[in-house]
């Protein structure tokens, strides 16, 4: 592995992939994106073999200095590499969901997916402040495009919604980004982890940074963009929406405005608490009522990013490692309940939970995946869903337990919603012929679930395999909001004085193994 580019490499296969594809037949075209595809998951998997957990914190770093101020710069951490793991495992998957559905400028759809590719591999490994707000910002076009071009009837509407709301919260992050380039004389991100802004700098840059990703994650009241683009995108724009272009908001909040700005954080955790305990509840009591299945899971999906965000603003190791294990398993899960959408769409093409019911008779297998996926979106113990929710929840209580308490109400509405969902499609009478009347699952969309369904059960049975290669950078990320971290239940007040350093560290597990890191990130943190 020695010198070669790999992360370079994962970038370039789909590259190249999708300048073929736009100029190949419909036919052609999927075997190109779905050869693309798959091998670069195989060259993740090489990625993730030959990642060294315990060695230097950036690790296949590459660079090479462009012009003044900007530098194509990569390199993965643990948390970037399983970000970087999720997108190249769901993206065969979401080729082979439009195998069939998709059937107009076949060629183009495919190049989109394989662009979009790209720049999610790009942001998760970009070092460069500005190659980050390029690869970061640019994801927003193929999106865009899958949206408005290949979604339902109300396209237009939608594609706008979601494109303008995104751009917009980010036009002040990049106004930050040249005045933190200014300040610190590098835009290297390792470096400027490690640099101390003044305070009353922090306060600004990161309510810039907050625009951007509070509108990705997405947070109540920014989240209205969200049920829109997930009910007209196609079935592999909404899996690949909700199960990892969510996450770039929460990876933002891990890699920038946490380590970057720890005393802001502080300062605006009980803003975040407080836009996170109305979404958990208020979208969770929304999709209760609704007609529309994948209007449901779209709010589900916001409910349980309300969890990441107050895990990752919990101050401690076990809020950190749980809001990852959230978004690593909401990307998995969420999508595989689209993706269930989806198997029946194609059938009778509606998504009215009415017109279903009964289809554990005629489609056993079929409610059997789906049963795997509404239990793991619940958390039950043994799935993947139960390990992050956990974990975040153990963090936000030793933070506040006003907050975990409103958190844990969020679960027991989310069981209400997906069990309720579940019920009406799978079980009861068979009330409508043509729902009665329809084939289990294919073979094509055997291959589609069960991987996701093993993810979901490794996760949940050894969770250890996930939580070991990000766990020093957690730990390094955790002594840096040591300093900065309030008092127990003080977060929910505005202004309250940050607790002592001396006395914050001893409350943050691997403290002592975070305290032997060297001050340059540079220079390898683990």
């Amino acid at each position: 592995m020695d010198g070669l580019p790999i992360l370079s490499l994962m970038m370039l296969v789909p590259l190249a992939g999708a300048c073929a594809c736009l100029f190949a037949g419909a036919s052609l075209a999927r075997w190109i994106a779905l050869g693309a595809t798959l091998v670069t998951f195989l060259l993740g998997v090489v990625l993730w073999s030959n990642y060294q957990i315990g060695g230097p914190q950036w690790q296949f770093t590459e660079r090479a200095d462009l012009f003044a101020g900007f530098s194509y710069a990569l390199g993965i951490d643990g948390i970037a590499l399983l970000l970087i793991m999720l997108s190249v495992f769901l993206m065969p998957i979401c080729i082979l969901a439009s195998w069939d559905g998709i059937r107009k400028r076949v060629g183009e759809y495919m190049a989109a997916f394989l662009f979009m590719e790209v720049l999610m591999i790009g942001t998760f490994s970009a070092q460069d402040l500005f190659l980050f707000y390029v690869f970061f910002e640019a994801g927003l076009i193929p999106m865009y495009l899958i949206i408005g071009v290949w979604g339902g009837d109300n396209r237009i509407y939608a594609s706008y919604k979601f494109f303008l709301y995104t751009l917009l919260g980010s036009v002040l992050m990049l106004i930050a980004m040249f005045w933190m380039v200014a300040e610190a004389g590098t835009s290297d991100i390792p470096t400027l982890m490690q640099y101390d802004f003044p305070a009353e700098a922090q306060t600004w840059l990161w309510l810039a940074f907050f625009a951007s990703f509070a509108v990705k994650v997405p947070m109540w009241p920014l989240h209205t963009w969200l049920p829109d683009a997930h009910v007209q995108a196609p079935t592999a724009g909404s899996v690949i929406l909700a199960g990892v272009l969510l996450k770039l908001g929460g990876y933002g909040f891990i890699r920038f405005s946490l380590p970057m700005f720890p005393e802001a954080s502080a300062d605006f955790a009980w803003l975040v608490f407080i836009l996170s305990m109305i979404a958990v509840v208020y979208t969770s009591l929304v999709a209760l009522v609704q007609a529309d299945m994948k209007k449901l899971i779209a709010y589900s999906s916001v409910a349980h990013m309300a969890i990441v965000t107050v895990g990752l603003f919990a101050f401690n190791v076990q809020g950190l490692e749980g809001a990852m294990i959230i978004m690593l398993s909401h990307g998995l899960v969420s999508g595989a309940l689209f993706l269930c959408v989806g198997v029946i769409y194609d059938r009778l093409h509606t998504r009215e939970i009415a017109r279903y019911g009964g289809l554990a008779i005629n489609m056993p297998y079929y409610a059997l995946f789906f049963l795997l996926f509404t239990m793991a979106s619940i958390g039950l113990p043994g799935t993947s869903g139960f390990v992050g929710e956990f974990l975040a929840l153990a963090g936000i209580y030793q933070t506040s337990s006003l907050v975990a308490l409103v958190a844990t109400t969020g679960i027991i509405l989310g069981a209400a919603y997906m069990l309720y969902l579940y019920r009406r499609v799978a079980f009861g009478g068979q009330t409508n012929e043509d729902a009665a009347a329809m084939g289990d699952i294919s073979p094509r969309e055997w291959v589609m679930m069960a991987p996701i369904a093993a993810a979901v059960l490794w996760m949940g049975v050894y969770p250890e395999s996930f939580l070991a290669p990000m766990r020093a950078d957690i730990a390094v990320l955790d002594a840096r909001l040591a300093a900065a971290a309030p008092a127990s239940d003080a977060q929910l007040a505005p202004g309250t004085p940050r607790a002592d350093a001396a006395n914050a560290l001893p409350h943050h597990e691997n403290a002592d193994h975070a305290n032997d890191q060297p001050a340059s990130a540079g220079e390898g943190a683990h």
